[in-house]
Protein backbone atom coordinates (compact mmCIF):
# COMPACT_ATOMS: atom_id res chain seq x y z
CA UNK A 1 0.00 0.00 0.00
CA UNK A 2 1.36 3.55 -0.78
CA UNK A 3 0.88 6.47 1.24
CA UNK A 4 -2.19 8.76 1.86
CA UNK A 5 -2.74 10.24 -1.86
CA UNK A 6 -2.82 14.06 -2.21
CA UNK A 7 -4.51 16.50 -4.15
CA UNK A 8 -1.98 18.51 -6.01
CA UNK A 9 -4.09 20.03 -9.07
CA UNK A 10 -7.24 22.18 -9.33
CA UNK A 11 -8.88 23.51 -11.77
CA UNK A 12 -11.85 25.50 -12.62
CA UNK A 13 -12.48 26.93 -16.25
CA UNK A 14 -13.51 30.16 -16.18
CA UNK A 15 -15.78 30.75 -18.95
CA UNK A 16 -19.47 30.39 -18.32
CA UNK A 17 -20.77 30.83 -22.00
CA UNK A 18 -19.01 28.86 -24.70
CA UNK A 19 -21.12 28.02 -27.97
CA UNK A 20 -17.66 27.85 -30.03
CA UNK A 21 -16.82 25.00 -27.76
CA UNK A 22 -17.43 21.40 -27.55
CA UNK A 23 -18.12 19.69 -24.48
CA UNK A 24 -14.83 17.72 -25.10
CA UNK A 25 -12.67 20.50 -25.43
CA UNK A 26 -13.56 22.26 -21.88
CA UNK A 27 -12.94 18.72 -20.67
CA UNK A 28 -9.65 18.83 -22.39
CA UNK A 29 -9.16 22.47 -21.41
CA UNK A 30 -9.69 21.99 -17.93
CA UNK A 31 -7.59 18.80 -17.55
CA UNK A 32 -4.83 21.31 -19.32
CA UNK A 33 -5.52 23.49 -16.49
CA UNK A 34 -5.06 21.09 -13.38
CA UNK A 35 -2.01 19.43 -14.58
CA UNK A 36 -0.26 22.67 -15.29
CA UNK A 37 -1.00 23.86 -11.46
CA UNK A 38 0.37 20.69 -10.44
CA UNK A 39 3.51 21.10 -12.41
CA UNK A 40 2.64 17.87 -14.57
CA UNK A 41 1.68 16.81 -18.25
CA UNK A 42 -0.71 14.34 -19.88
CA UNK A 43 2.42 12.04 -19.95
CA UNK A 44 2.14 11.56 -15.96
CA UNK A 45 -1.39 10.24 -15.90
CA UNK A 46 -2.42 6.71 -15.53
CA UNK A 47 -5.81 6.96 -13.96
CA UNK A 48 -8.70 8.85 -15.57
CA UNK A 49 -12.06 9.48 -13.84
CA UNK A 50 -14.94 11.38 -15.25
CA UNK A 51 -19.05 10.68 -15.53
CA UNK A 52 -22.05 11.01 -17.81
CA UNK A 53 -20.81 14.73 -18.90
CA UNK A 54 -18.05 13.52 -20.75
CA UNK A 55 -18.88 12.96 -24.48
CA UNK A 56 -18.16 8.76 -24.95
CA UNK A 57 -17.60 8.20 -21.43
CA UNK A 58 -13.72 7.39 -20.54
CA UNK A 59 -13.00 5.39 -23.65
CA UNK A 60 -13.58 8.24 -26.16
CA UNK A 61 -12.55 10.89 -23.66
CA UNK A 62 -8.98 9.38 -23.10
CA UNK A 63 -8.75 8.78 -26.88
CA UNK A 64 -9.17 12.54 -27.23
CA UNK A 65 -7.06 13.30 -24.38
CA UNK A 66 -4.10 11.07 -26.08
CA UNK A 67 -3.83 9.72 -22.11
CA UNK A 68 -1.65 5.93 -21.57
CA UNK A 69 -4.05 4.76 -18.71
CA UNK A 70 -3.42 1.35 -16.85
CA UNK A 71 -6.79 2.79 -14.65
CA UNK A 72 -9.99 4.01 -15.71
CA UNK A 73 -13.46 4.54 -14.50
CA UNK A 74 -16.72 5.90 -15.38
CA UNK A 75 -19.02 6.55 -12.06
CA UNK A 76 -22.13 8.39 -12.85
CA UNK A 77 -23.97 9.17 -9.56
CA UNK A 78 -25.18 13.06 -10.82
CA UNK A 79 -24.11 16.36 -9.88
CA UNK A 80 -22.01 14.10 -6.71
CA UNK A 81 -19.75 12.47 -9.15
CA UNK A 82 -16.80 14.25 -8.85
CA UNK A 83 -16.59 14.40 -5.33
CA UNK A 84 -17.05 10.57 -5.13
CA UNK A 85 -14.35 9.73 -7.89
CA UNK A 86 -11.51 12.01 -5.57
CA UNK A 87 -12.22 9.09 -3.23
CA UNK A 88 -12.22 6.55 -5.98
CA UNK A 89 -8.93 8.16 -7.49
CA UNK A 90 -7.40 7.72 -3.62
CA UNK A 91 -8.22 4.06 -3.25
CA UNK A 92 -7.01 3.11 -6.51
CA UNK A 93 -3.75 4.71 -6.01
CA UNK A 94 -3.55 3.03 -2.90
CA UNK A 95 -4.27 0.27 -4.55
CA UNK A 96 -1.38 0.59 -6.95
CA UNK A 97 -3.70 0.71 -9.94
CA UNK A 98 -2.24 4.07 -10.71
CA UNK A 99 0.53 7.19 -9.38
CA UNK A 100 -1.59 10.12 -11.14
CA UNK A 101 -5.24 10.13 -11.37
CA UNK A 102 -7.16 12.64 -13.35
CA UNK A 103 -10.57 13.47 -12.68
CA UNK A 104 -12.94 16.19 -15.13
CA UNK A 105 -16.19 17.62 -15.55
CA UNK A 106 -17.37 19.58 -18.08
CA UNK A 107 -20.71 20.56 -20.33
CA UNK A 108 -22.39 23.32 -22.30
CA UNK A 109 -25.79 23.56 -20.86
CA UNK A 110 -26.34 26.76 -21.62
CA UNK A 111 -25.19 26.89 -25.24
CA UNK A 112 -27.71 24.09 -25.89
CA UNK A 113 -30.54 26.53 -24.40
CA UNK A 114 -31.39 24.67 -20.94
CA UNK A 115 -33.79 27.04 -19.32
CA UNK A 116 -32.87 27.89 -15.35
CA UNK A 117 -34.98 25.54 -13.37
CA UNK A 118 -37.33 23.84 -15.69
CA UNK A 119 -35.44 21.18 -17.43
CA UNK A 120 -37.30 17.77 -17.31
CA UNK A 121 -36.08 15.49 -14.54
CA UNK A 122 -36.57 12.48 -17.42
CA UNK A 123 -34.53 11.61 -20.05
CA UNK A 124 -34.78 9.08 -23.16
CA UNK A 125 -33.99 6.10 -20.68
CA UNK A 126 -35.48 2.89 -19.87
CA UNK A 127 -34.75 3.53 -15.94
CA UNK A 128 -37.24 1.60 -14.19
CA UNK A 129 -39.31 4.35 -13.15
CA UNK A 130 -39.55 6.74 -16.60
CA UNK A 131 -42.57 5.36 -17.72
CA UNK A 132 -44.44 6.77 -14.64
CA UNK A 133 -42.73 9.97 -14.53
CA UNK A 134 -42.96 10.92 -18.72
CA UNK A 135 -46.59 11.55 -18.56
CA UNK A 136 -46.34 14.55 -16.14
CA UNK A 137 -43.00 15.97 -16.88
CA UNK A 138 -41.87 16.69 -13.68
CA UNK A 139 -39.35 19.23 -13.83
CA UNK A 140 -36.48 19.57 -11.40
CA UNK A 141 -37.43 22.58 -9.56
CA UNK A 142 -40.41 20.97 -8.56
CA UNK A 143 -38.95 18.26 -6.80
CA UNK A 144 -36.88 20.11 -4.56
CA UNK A 145 -39.92 22.78 -4.03
CA UNK A 146 -42.04 19.50 -2.32
CA UNK A 147 -39.02 18.93 -0.46
CA UNK A 148 -38.77 23.08 0.71
CA UNK A 149 -42.57 22.76 1.43
CA UNK A 150 -42.20 19.57 3.92
CA UNK A 151 -39.33 21.14 5.61
CA UNK A 152 -41.57 24.72 6.02
CA UNK A 153 -44.62 22.31 7.85
CA UNK A 154 -42.21 19.86 9.68
CA UNK A 155 -39.93 22.36 11.11
CA UNK A 156 -41.22 25.88 10.76
CA UNK A 157 -38.72 26.65 8.61
CA UNK A 158 -39.21 29.94 6.42
CA UNK A 159 -38.95 31.36 3.00
CA UNK A 160 -36.91 34.64 4.73
CA UNK A 161 -34.37 32.04 5.95
CA UNK A 162 -33.81 30.23 2.69
CA UNK A 163 -32.85 33.68 1.00
CA UNK A 164 -30.19 33.84 3.62
CA UNK A 165 -28.47 31.33 1.58
CA UNK A 166 -28.69 33.19 -1.41
CA UNK A 167 -27.92 36.63 0.24
CA UNK A 168 -24.19 35.10 1.73
CA UNK A 169 -23.49 33.63 -1.97
CA UNK A 170 -23.74 37.50 -3.37
CA UNK A 171 -21.36 38.18 -0.40
CA UNK A 172 -18.78 35.61 -1.54
CA UNK A 173 -19.26 35.94 -5.40
CA UNK A 174 -18.99 39.69 -5.47
CA UNK A 175 -15.08 39.24 -4.69
CA UNK A 176 -15.01 36.28 -7.37
CA UNK A 177 -13.69 38.31 -10.85
CA UNK A 178 -15.13 34.56 -12.92
CA UNK A 179 -18.61 34.42 -10.81
CA UNK A 180 -21.98 35.39 -13.17
CA UNK A 181 -23.95 37.24 -10.72
CA UNK A 182 -21.28 39.34 -8.68
CA UNK A 183 -24.19 41.99 -7.36
CA UNK A 184 -25.19 41.82 -3.77
CA UNK A 185 -29.09 40.90 -3.10
CA UNK A 186 -30.98 41.30 -0.11
CA UNK A 187 -33.67 38.69 1.51
CA UNK A 188 -36.27 40.73 0.21
CA UNK A 189 -34.45 41.04 -3.17
CA UNK A 190 -34.84 37.20 -3.27
CA UNK A 191 -38.57 37.39 -1.41
CA UNK A 192 -39.78 39.78 -4.71
CA UNK A 193 -37.88 37.64 -7.67
CA UNK A 194 -40.60 35.38 -9.25
CA UNK A 195 -42.42 32.21 -7.60
CA UNK A 196 -41.07 29.42 -9.85
CA UNK A 197 -42.48 26.89 -7.86
CA UNK A 198 -44.20 27.52 -4.20
CA UNK A 199 -42.36 28.57 -2.10
CA UNK A 200 -38.98 28.93 -4.35
CA UNK A 201 -38.11 31.90 -6.12
CA UNK A 202 -36.00 32.21 -8.92
CA UNK A 203 -32.99 33.59 -6.38
CA UNK A 204 -33.39 30.47 -4.70
CA UNK A 205 -32.41 28.28 -8.17
CA UNK A 206 -29.09 27.97 -9.08
CA UNK A 207 -27.30 29.02 -12.40
CA UNK A 208 -26.77 26.95 -15.50
CA UNK A 209 -23.29 27.10 -17.11
CA UNK A 210 -20.97 26.20 -19.42
CA UNK A 211 -17.44 25.03 -18.45
CA UNK A 212 -15.93 22.44 -16.04
CA UNK A 213 -13.14 21.96 -13.98
CA UNK A 214 -10.74 19.66 -13.07
CA UNK A 215 -8.82 17.42 -10.00
CA UNK A 216 -5.10 15.73 -10.41
CA UNK A 217 -4.85 13.27 -7.74
CA UNK A 218 -0.98 11.96 -6.90
CA UNK A 219 0.52 9.44 -5.17
CA UNK A 220 2.25 10.12 -1.88
CA UNK A 221 5.74 10.49 -3.18
CA UNK A 222 5.22 11.92 -6.28
CA UNK A 223 3.33 14.88 -4.78
CA UNK A 224 5.82 15.54 -2.01
CA UNK A 225 8.22 16.18 -5.29
CA UNK A 226 6.30 19.09 -6.94
CA UNK A 227 6.28 21.33 -3.89
CA UNK A 228 2.55 21.77 -4.20
CA UNK A 229 0.96 22.56 -0.34
CA UNK A 230 -0.18 19.08 0.63
CA UNK A 231 -4.04 18.33 0.42
CA UNK A 232 -5.28 14.92 1.49
CA UNK A 233 -8.47 13.23 1.51
CA UNK A 234 -9.29 12.18 5.67
CA UNK A 235 -12.51 10.94 5.33
CA UNK A 236 -15.21 9.95 2.85
CA UNK A 237 -18.39 8.47 2.22
CA UNK A 238 -21.25 7.95 -0.26
CA UNK A 239 -24.61 6.89 -0.16
CA UNK A 240 -27.97 6.68 -1.96
CA UNK A 241 -31.62 7.85 -1.09
CA UNK A 242 -34.88 6.42 -3.14
CA UNK A 243 -38.26 5.98 -2.47
CA UNK A 244 -37.87 2.96 -0.60
CA UNK A 245 -40.72 1.21 -2.05
CA UNK A 246 -43.04 3.99 -1.04
CA UNK A 247 -41.53 4.63 2.61
CA UNK A 248 -40.44 8.21 2.01
CA UNK A 249 -39.21 11.00 4.00
CA UNK A 250 -38.50 14.05 2.24
CA UNK A 251 -36.90 15.90 5.04
CA UNK A 252 -33.26 14.36 5.14
CA UNK A 253 -31.14 13.56 1.88
CA UNK A 254 -28.50 10.77 1.98
CA UNK A 255 -26.00 13.09 2.94
CA UNK A 256 -26.96 11.99 6.85
CA UNK A 257 -25.28 8.41 5.62
CA UNK A 258 -22.01 9.68 4.00
CA UNK A 259 -21.67 12.65 6.18
CA UNK A 260 -21.98 10.10 9.11
CA UNK A 261 -19.22 7.77 7.65
CA UNK A 262 -17.20 10.77 6.19
CA UNK A 263 -16.87 12.27 9.36
CA UNK A 264 -16.36 8.93 11.42
CA UNK A 265 -13.65 8.40 8.67
CA UNK A 266 -11.53 11.31 9.64
CA UNK A 267 -12.39 10.99 13.44
CA UNK A 268 -14.06 14.57 13.78
CA UNK A 269 -17.15 15.99 13.88
CA UNK A 270 -19.03 18.77 12.03
CA UNK A 271 -17.63 21.62 15.00
CA UNK A 272 -14.57 20.84 13.78
CA UNK A 273 -15.02 21.94 10.10
CA UNK A 274 -13.66 25.96 9.23
CA UNK A 275 -15.11 25.85 6.04
CA UNK A 276 -17.69 23.77 4.14
CA UNK A 277 -18.58 23.59 0.71
CA UNK A 278 -22.32 22.42 0.20
CA UNK A 279 -23.76 21.56 -3.32
CA UNK A 280 -26.45 24.56 -3.86
CA UNK A 281 -28.38 23.54 -6.70
CA UNK A 282 -31.49 25.18 -4.21
CA UNK A 283 -31.48 27.15 -1.06
CA UNK A 284 -32.94 24.26 0.32
CA UNK A 285 -30.54 21.94 -0.54
CA UNK A 286 -27.65 23.68 1.54
CA UNK A 287 -30.06 23.86 4.79
CA UNK A 288 -31.02 20.04 4.18
CA UNK A 289 -27.84 19.00 4.06
CA UNK A 290 -25.92 21.05 6.92
CA UNK A 291 -28.69 19.45 8.81
CA UNK A 292 -27.41 15.93 7.79
CA UNK A 293 -24.24 16.42 8.43
CA UNK A 294 -23.98 17.57 11.89
CA UNK A 295 -23.64 21.25 11.69
CA UNK A 296 -27.21 21.61 13.29
CA UNK A 297 -29.64 19.84 14.50
CA UNK A 298 -32.61 18.55 11.61
CA UNK A 299 -35.11 21.18 11.53
CA UNK A 300 -32.79 24.21 12.89
CA UNK A 301 -31.41 24.83 9.31
CA UNK A 302 -33.54 27.61 8.77
CA UNK A 303 -32.48 29.69 11.74
CA UNK A 304 -28.64 28.34 11.17
CA UNK A 305 -28.42 30.00 7.90
CA UNK A 306 -30.28 32.76 9.17
CA UNK A 307 -28.66 36.60 9.81
CA UNK A 308 -25.79 36.21 7.78
CA UNK A 309 -24.33 32.72 10.10
CA UNK A 310 -22.88 31.33 5.87
CA UNK A 311 -20.89 34.46 5.10
CA UNK A 312 -16.97 34.17 5.08
CA UNK A 313 -15.30 35.82 8.05
CA UNK A 314 -18.90 36.71 9.52
CA UNK A 315 -21.25 33.90 10.49
CA UNK A 316 -20.41 30.84 11.81
CA UNK A 317 -19.73 28.16 9.17
CA UNK A 318 -18.32 29.70 5.56
CA UNK A 319 -19.68 28.42 2.86
CA UNK A 320 -19.18 28.12 -0.73
CA UNK A 321 -16.72 31.29 -0.46
CA UNK A 322 -16.55 31.53 -4.45
CA UNK A 323 -20.59 32.11 -4.81
CA UNK A 324 -21.21 28.89 -5.71
CA UNK A 325 -23.82 27.47 -8.37
CA UNK A 326 -26.18 30.06 -7.15
CA UNK A 327 -24.05 32.69 -8.24
CA UNK A 328 -20.79 31.23 -9.37
CA UNK A 329 -20.83 28.41 -11.57
CA UNK A 330 -22.75 25.46 -12.04
CA UNK A 331 -20.96 23.58 -14.87
CA UNK A 332 -22.76 20.77 -16.72
CA UNK A 333 -25.59 21.08 -14.42
CA UNK A 334 -23.07 19.10 -12.22
CA UNK A 335 -21.53 20.87 -9.68
CA UNK A 336 -19.78 18.95 -7.54
CA UNK A 337 -16.31 19.49 -8.90
CA UNK A 338 -16.47 23.20 -8.10
CA UNK A 339 -17.35 22.45 -4.70
CA UNK A 340 -13.70 20.16 -4.70
CA UNK A 341 -11.80 23.19 -6.28
CA UNK A 342 -12.84 26.09 -3.84
CA UNK A 343 -12.13 23.81 -0.97
CA UNK A 344 -8.78 23.19 -2.02
CA UNK A 345 -8.19 26.86 -2.49
CA UNK A 346 -9.61 28.03 0.94
CA UNK A 347 -6.96 24.60 2.23
CA UNK A 348 -3.85 26.26 0.00
CA UNK A 349 -4.63 29.81 1.42
CA UNK A 350 -5.55 30.74 -2.07
CA UNK A 351 -9.00 31.71 -2.04
CA UNK A 352 -10.45 35.61 -2.34
CA UNK A 353 -8.70 37.38 -0.14
CA UNK A 354 -12.01 38.90 1.31
CA UNK A 355 -13.36 35.19 2.29
CA UNK A 356 -10.09 33.40 2.58
CA UNK A 357 -10.30 32.05 5.88
CA UNK A 358 -7.51 32.19 8.45
CA UNK A 359 -5.34 29.09 9.16
CA UNK A 360 -7.85 26.94 7.18
CA UNK A 361 -6.88 23.38 7.91
CA UNK A 362 -10.07 21.44 7.50
CA UNK A 363 -12.79 21.29 4.82
CA UNK A 364 -16.24 19.58 4.30
CA UNK A 365 -17.10 19.17 0.49
CA UNK A 366 -20.56 17.65 0.65
CA UNK A 367 -22.89 17.05 -2.82
CA UNK A 368 -25.45 15.77 -4.01
CA UNK A 369 -26.60 13.89 -7.33
CA UNK A 370 -29.63 12.98 -8.68
CA UNK A 371 -33.71 14.80 -7.01
CA UNK A 372 -33.89 14.76 -3.19
CA UNK A 373 -37.73 14.50 -3.03
CA UNK A 374 -37.09 10.89 -5.16
CA UNK A 375 -34.15 9.40 -5.95
CA UNK A 376 -30.61 10.67 -5.54
CA UNK A 377 -26.95 10.17 -4.38
CA UNK A 378 -24.87 11.79 -1.81
CA UNK A 379 -20.37 12.14 -1.61
CA UNK A 380 -18.56 13.68 1.26
CA UNK A 381 -15.58 14.44 1.48
CA UNK A 382 -13.23 15.80 4.54
CA UNK A 383 -10.21 17.28 3.37
CA UNK A 384 -7.10 18.36 5.44
CA UNK A 385 -3.80 21.07 4.44
CA UNK A 386 -0.90 18.74 6.44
Amino acid sequence: MNGIPQIVGAFEHPTRLSPDKTAAQLHAEAARGALTDAGLTKDDVDGYFCSGDAPGGTMSMANYLNLRLRHCDTLDVGGSSAVAQVAQACAAIQMGKCNVALITQAGRPKSSGVTTGTKKIVKDSLAPDLIWELPYAVPNVANYALVAARHFYEFGTTSEQLAWVRVAASHHAQHNPNAVLRKLVTVDDVLQSPLISDPLHRLDCCLITDGGGAIVVARNEIAASLGRPAIRMKGAGLALKHQEGGAIDLTYSAAAQSGREAFSQAGINAADIRYASIYDSFTITVVIQLEDLGFCPKGKGGAFVADGNLIANIGKLAVNTDGGGLCNNHPANRGGITKVIEAVRQLRQEAAPEVQIKDCGLACVQATGGHMATRHASATLILERT
